[in-house]
């Protein structure tokens, strides 16, 4: 039931209808017994300021971030913490006192969650890194945790990527898996690929609803040599799988794609919305597969 004392939390982005994180959160608010329900909210960029003051005016408890905002909302925020500074990128957003946003951002840990089950299996490997937007700094800084020998970081701005590196790059002396930058071409990509044990992507190429669903990152061709001693991550989960993890399965690789991701940064956020540790991931999970089997029926 929605009542005059109901609080809203929810998601902003472009385009958010293929979102699964309202079929989810709002299972774990039912399980937790709060009175807040939690909405997509599309937001074009020229009106992301705007947005954001309306919903802290009418008492917003809480805000996710997503596409193409994670970057651009930073500058909107009144405090930030010490990673969302240093990534200057945030997924998450919680009201500060002052009537400003906190901005934070939990897709670090959403992110490794899949890989440490794992995570011998990254000692002094290579990954490689498609994009260097806001989702792609938390995957650098998540990889960064990992025993790897090197990420290499493909994007298409050259401007754009040298500030990427700027920001990621530890000072010298306590980096421990060194960064390089490279364009987002096919040729410099394939160079790399027989010696990366994992390679993310982290554009919205093959979204269900962004342009043209059947397309995959670079081109179909690349990926055709590719082994079972590659790992592909695509942090896109609608469709479920990809055109990329599926073409990456017929050639027998470890795909991963981000939904898991999805819950553990959304478990995440609702710990630091709600105060509360015991966040009902479990439900979480189970509201999101089972919202995914109900629309391929």
């Amino acid at each position: 039931m929605i009542s005059g004392t109901t609080g809203l939390i929810g998601l902003l982005g472009q385009p958010v209808r293929h979102s699964l994180s309202p079929v989810m959160q709002n299972a774990a608010l039912e399980a937790m017994g709060l009175d807040w329900r939690y909405l997509a909210l599309p937001c074009a960029e020229s009106d992301l300021e705007c947005v954001l003051t309306g919903l802290r005016a009418v008492n917003c408890r809480g805000l996710n971030v997503t596409i193409p905002h994670k970057q651009a909302v930073a500058s909107y925020c009144t405090e930030l913490s010490a990673l969302a500074s240093r990534l200057q990128a945030v997924n998450t957003l919680i009201p500060t006192d002052n009537g400003g946003w906190h901005g934070h951002n939990t897709d670090v840990e959403g992110f490794l969650a899949p890989l440490q089950t794992a995570a011998e299996a990254w000692n002094n490997s290579t990954a490689i890194v498609l994009g260097c937007g806001g989702s792609a700094r938390a995957v650098v800084a998540g990889l960064q945790q990992l025993p790897l020998k090197a990420i290499h970081i493909a994007g298409r701005r050259d401007a754009v990527l040298a500030a990427f590196l700027n920001d990621l790059r530890q000072p010298v002396g306590e980096e421990r898996v060194p960064l390089f930058g490279m364009p987002l071409e096919r040729s410099r990509v394939r160079e790399l690929l027989d010696q990366a044990c994992l390679v993310v992507n982290t554009t919205p190429l093959g979204m269900e609803g962004h342009q043209n669903s059947s397309s995959m990152p670079l081109d179909r061709e690349i990926w055709t040599d590719l082994t079972s001693s590659t790992t592909l991550y695509d942090l896109i989960y609608t469709p479920r799988p990809t055109p990329w993890l599926s073409l990456g399965a017929e050639r027998g690789c470890l795909t991963i794609d981000g939904l898991e991701m999805l819950i553990q940064q959304g478990a995440a956020s609702l710990r630091r919305w709600s105060g509360c540790s015991d966040v009902p991931v479990e439900v979480m999970r189970e509201a999101a597969l089972d919202s995914l089997a109900s629309t391929r029926r």
